[in-house]
């Protein structure tokens, strides 16, 4: 769940440093561009390291952030962060992640600020900018609905019977969307009005704010417990990995291959998470009916055995789904049924 959008200044959407104005010598020495204490800025050399490396975005914080750095670790992206400061610098490739909150993601990516990004896809939605942006891979997690919710006991059960009366939200840009359609589909004169809440949306309707509100769902058990149910489901989102429509300048020919680079280690990454190997023998005359179960992504491997009459078959199954395959196997003849776990793997995106 991505949380809500945050506005900020277009003034705001480029990563750079004002330079200090030059500061007078003392006793002889220059102290031009250095601070008080007679050292460079942190800041003002990292700003200097970050000429010929590709900006990744990175969420700074929440749910978003924890698997995104778990996306990183697996891809082999190694970093160290300085304390207190939101850029840092890759050690194994020409890379500069860049800590922002994810609703600040899409303006920047959009942009041309940065040139990679990962983000929800409500945010996205919510944002002025998803024109700009083309989604490169869903990641798989971070998934929830955006949906209208009201008190499972009061008169509105419908966003019909919502028309006219108040929303809390801090999705404005979508809510305003829907019901102005519904508005315009009811006609007359009258409007329902969006107030934006910046968190505990779901607490709006228990205290007289709002007699329904647009929020971001998950499991549900927040609004259950808030007496709120869904009449409504706007958009389904998930964490994507984002880049501009229109390539910036930025991205120069050196680090253009690095974007394709971090697509293929991260759908790795993803597709060891869902899938483990899975190895077999079976007899030729049986093995029509077990490749039916093990398909694999693509096709399984099916080598000759020394025996004659049987085949080995090597095949990629998805792991939530290996128990099952591995009865089904032993009940079509098929033996030595062996499941290895996948650290990592190239998928071909």
């Amino acid at each position: 769940m991505s949380g809500a959008q945050t506005p900020v200044n277009d003034a705001a959407s480029t990563i750079s440093v004002t330079p200090a104005a030059p500061q007078q010598a003392s006793s002889g020495n220059d102290r031009a561009s250095k601070s008080s204490f007679g050292y460079e800025s942190a800041m003002s050399l990292l700003v200097d390291s970050l000429k010929d490396r590709l900006l990744f975005a990175i969420p700074k914080k929440g749910r978003l952030y924890e698997k995104t750095i778990e996306l990183l670790k697996g891809a082999d992206i190694k970093y160290n962060r300085a304390h207190r400061l939101d850029v840092a610098l890759v050690q194994n490739h020409p890379i500069a992640l860049v800590f922002l909150p994810a609703a600040d993601i899409p303006r920047f990516v959009a942009l041309g600020s940065v040139s990679l990004g990962i983000t929800g896809q409500d945010v996205i939605a919510e944002s002025t900018h998803a024109n700009m942006i083309q989604e490169i891979l869903p990641l798989g997690f971070g998934k929830c609905k955006l949906q209208v919710q009201v008190p499972v006991t009061g008169p509105i059960q419908s966003i019909e019977q919502l028309r006219g009366g108040r929303v809390a939200t801090s999705f404005e840009v979508l809510a305003r969307e829907l019901f102005n359609e519904v508005d315009a589909k009811a006609g007359g004169d009258k409007k329902t009005s969006i107030e934006y809440v910046g968190g505990s949306v779901e607490a709006a309707c228990a205290l007289g704010m709002a007699d329904g509100i647009v929020d971001l769902v998950e499991s549900g058990d927040t609004m259950r417990a808030a007496g709120l149910h869904a009449i409504h489901t706007l958009m389904s989102s998930e964490a994507v990995l984002i880049g501009p429509k229109q390539k910036h300048a930025s991205l120069t020919p050196e680090l253009e291959p690095l974007v394709g680079l971090i697509k293929s280690r991260i759908a790795g990454v993803l597709a060891a998470k869902k899938y483990v190997y899975m190895s077999y023998n079976v007899s030729r005359q049986n093995l029509p009916a077990a490749v039916k179960l093990t398909p694999g992504r693509r096709a399984p491997t099916v080598t000759p055995l020394d025996e004659d009459g049987w085949v080995a078959v090597s095949s990629m199954v998805e792991r939530s789904q290996m128990a099952q395959v591995m009865d089904a196997l032993e009940k079509t003849g098929a033996a030595d049924i062996l499941v290895f776990a996948l650290d990592n793997c190239r998928v071909g995106v």
